[in-house]
């Protein structure tokens, strides 16, 4: 019987490893298809930009989130000017569609955002966080993962990692920093 269990738990381990790994640096995107909030279906690759992609997994109640609204709306409107397509990401299985919807109006989004019923997109990615950011190149190449910048408060900003990042790739140099922990409020999956 104990032999049995610790085999249960073995396997319960690895699955848990699998689907933490995500999509890794350097490893290509494959298309997606998901509804936005008014069930019209989009794919990853209609969204595309000509000089980037941005996927954002992004909260209607997570206070980081909202520390965070108006930094991801200039970035978004500045990047999207230079070719870089934002698309958000909502797989909070606790959120209502109609609150999703009103919060996208009240944060004033000027992009997209798809519904991930049963945080099938995330667990595939290993998102984990609201918050989080996963730039590709044109060749929906993965260059940078994880956060924004370094201050959740946004009045000590000492790395704006997904900037840099930008400005490196649009330069044609390498994405110098590929990954900085993402922070923000869990993603709360199905099976939680």
């Amino acid at each position: 019987m104990l032999r049995l269990s610790g085999l249960f738990l073995a396997i319960a381990t690895c699955t848990i490893a699998v689907a933490a790994q995500g999509i890794s640096i350097g490893a290509t995107a494959e298309n997606f298809s998901l509804p936005d909030v008014d069930g019209k279906i989009h794919s990853f690759e209609s969204l595309t930009g000509k000089k980037g992609t941005v996927v954002i997994w992004l909260s209607a109640q997570c206070p980081v989130v909202k520390a965070y609204k108006d930094r991801i709306n200039q970035i978004a409107e500045e990047f999207q000017g230079k070719g870089i397509n934002f698309i958000g990401i909502n797989s909070n299985s606790t959120e209502d569609l109609n609150w999703i919807k009103s919060n996208i109006a009240e944060f004033g989004y000027k992009f997209p955002v798809l519904i991930d019923k049963g945080n099938v997109l995330a667990d595939k990615w290993g998102a984990t966080v609201t918050p989080e950011v996963y730039f590709f190149d044109t060749k929906n190449t993965l260059l940078y993962h994880g956060a924004i910048d370094n201050d959740r408060s946004g009045k000590n900003i000492t790395h704006q990692y997904l900037r840099t990042a930008f400005e490196e790739a649009l330069s044609g140099r390498p994405v110098t920093r590929t990954k900085a922990n993402a922070f923000g409020c869990t993603i709360k999956r199905v099976a939680e």
